[in-house]
């Protein structure tokens, strides 16, 4: 039952909706422990063929705020993969499910009520899917982004890095007014080493966006992760992460990081040479657990990419 296709389809109604980028992590931990070869990568193969369909707040900023449970009044999940189904290639509808039944069988007797919640395949809020995985030197591996909780000014930023180490040094940054507007927020060793267990950035996330001079004129990356909730330019599972020496952790502040959502890429003005002599100079930092279960976990543990499964 769990095979490529499955996560294919997945991971396409996940686009489809907007729903939460820590699905990507947990559907990766899912295709490593199935044996599966499912590189991050392939998320935008999907995202690709796959139409928004569905804006759920804080994602939709239109007149009126659409819900999880308004969702569900119009059709919820089989609903989404529905439509889905009415576009040729977006669904493996003869994929197996733990019904018995193939997909496609599965979604017989869908059906989506009114336009407004989840709208029809033909009129999507944009015919990319809403998740996206961001390469570059920043992030080798990948990082993830709901660009469909993006405003389109938003879709191209560059600014200066503002560097911090834990989520409470960022947050007393913008608490205390040290952040504006056009930086860059890095927040680094929140990874699943790092942190260790790679914890939401739910308060930083929060504090940014409830300042109006910062939510819409500010990015956030971190090599850990966010809630559901998160709307704007929030990019997240930055992989290598800062305790593996990946190149998050060689930024300093005032480095100009560019991002752009159309081309997928997440850079920073740094070269290639730069990043490596710093590399020289970089230290491990002493691991936060020396013994216990979080200090196993700390040794065994594996970055976002490879959906933060242990070794």
């Amino acid at each position: 039952i769990v095979t490529a296709e499955a996560i294919d389809n997945a991971m396409a109604l996940d686009v489809a909706m907007g729903g939460s980028t820590n699905t990507v992590l947990h559907v990766l931990a899912l295709a490593r422990e199935t044996g599966l070869d499912y590189p991050v990568a392939r998320f935008n193969e999907v995202s690709d063929r796959t139409p928004h369909l569905a804006k759920v707040s804080p994602a939709w900023d239109g007149p009126k705020q659409w819900h999880i449970q308004d969702v569900h009044a119009a059709g919820g999940v089989q609903a989404i993969l529905g439509e889905l189904a009415q576009r040729t290639g977006v669904l493996k509808l003869d994929a197996a499910t733990v019904t018995g039944r193939t997909m496609g069988e599965n979604l017989e007797h869908a059906e989506r009520r009114g336009d407004e919640v989840i709208r029809p395949v033909d009129q999507p809020h944009s015919q990319r899917g809403a998740l996206s995985a961001l390469f570059g030197n920043l992030a080798p591996e990948g990082a993830i982004i709901k660009v469909g909780a993006v405003d389109q000014h938003e879709m191209n930023f560059r600014g200066p890095a503002r560097v911090f180490d834990s989520e409470e040094a960022a947050t007393n940054a913008v608490v205390n007014g040290k952040i504006n507007p056009g930086d860059v927020i890095i927040v680094r060793y929140e990874g699943p080493r790092g942190g260790p267990g790679m914890r939401e950035m739910l308060a930083l996330t929060s504090m940014v966006k409830g300042i109006p001079e910062l939510s819409s004129t500010t990015a956030l990356i971190t090599d850990g992760r966010f809630s559901g909730g998160t709307r704007g330019l929030c990019i997240g599972h930055v992989s290598p992460e800062a305790a593996e020496g990946g190149p998050i952790g060689m930024i300093n502040d005032g480095d100009m990081v560019n991002i752009d959502l159309s081309a997928r890429t997440l850079n920073v003005e740094v070269s290639d040479e730069e990043l490596a002599t710093r590399k020289t100079g970089w230290t491990h930092p002493a691991p936060k657990y020396q013994r216990g279960w979080l200090a196993r976990y700390t040794k065994l543990v594996t970055n976002a990419s490879n959906g933060a499964i242990l070794e």
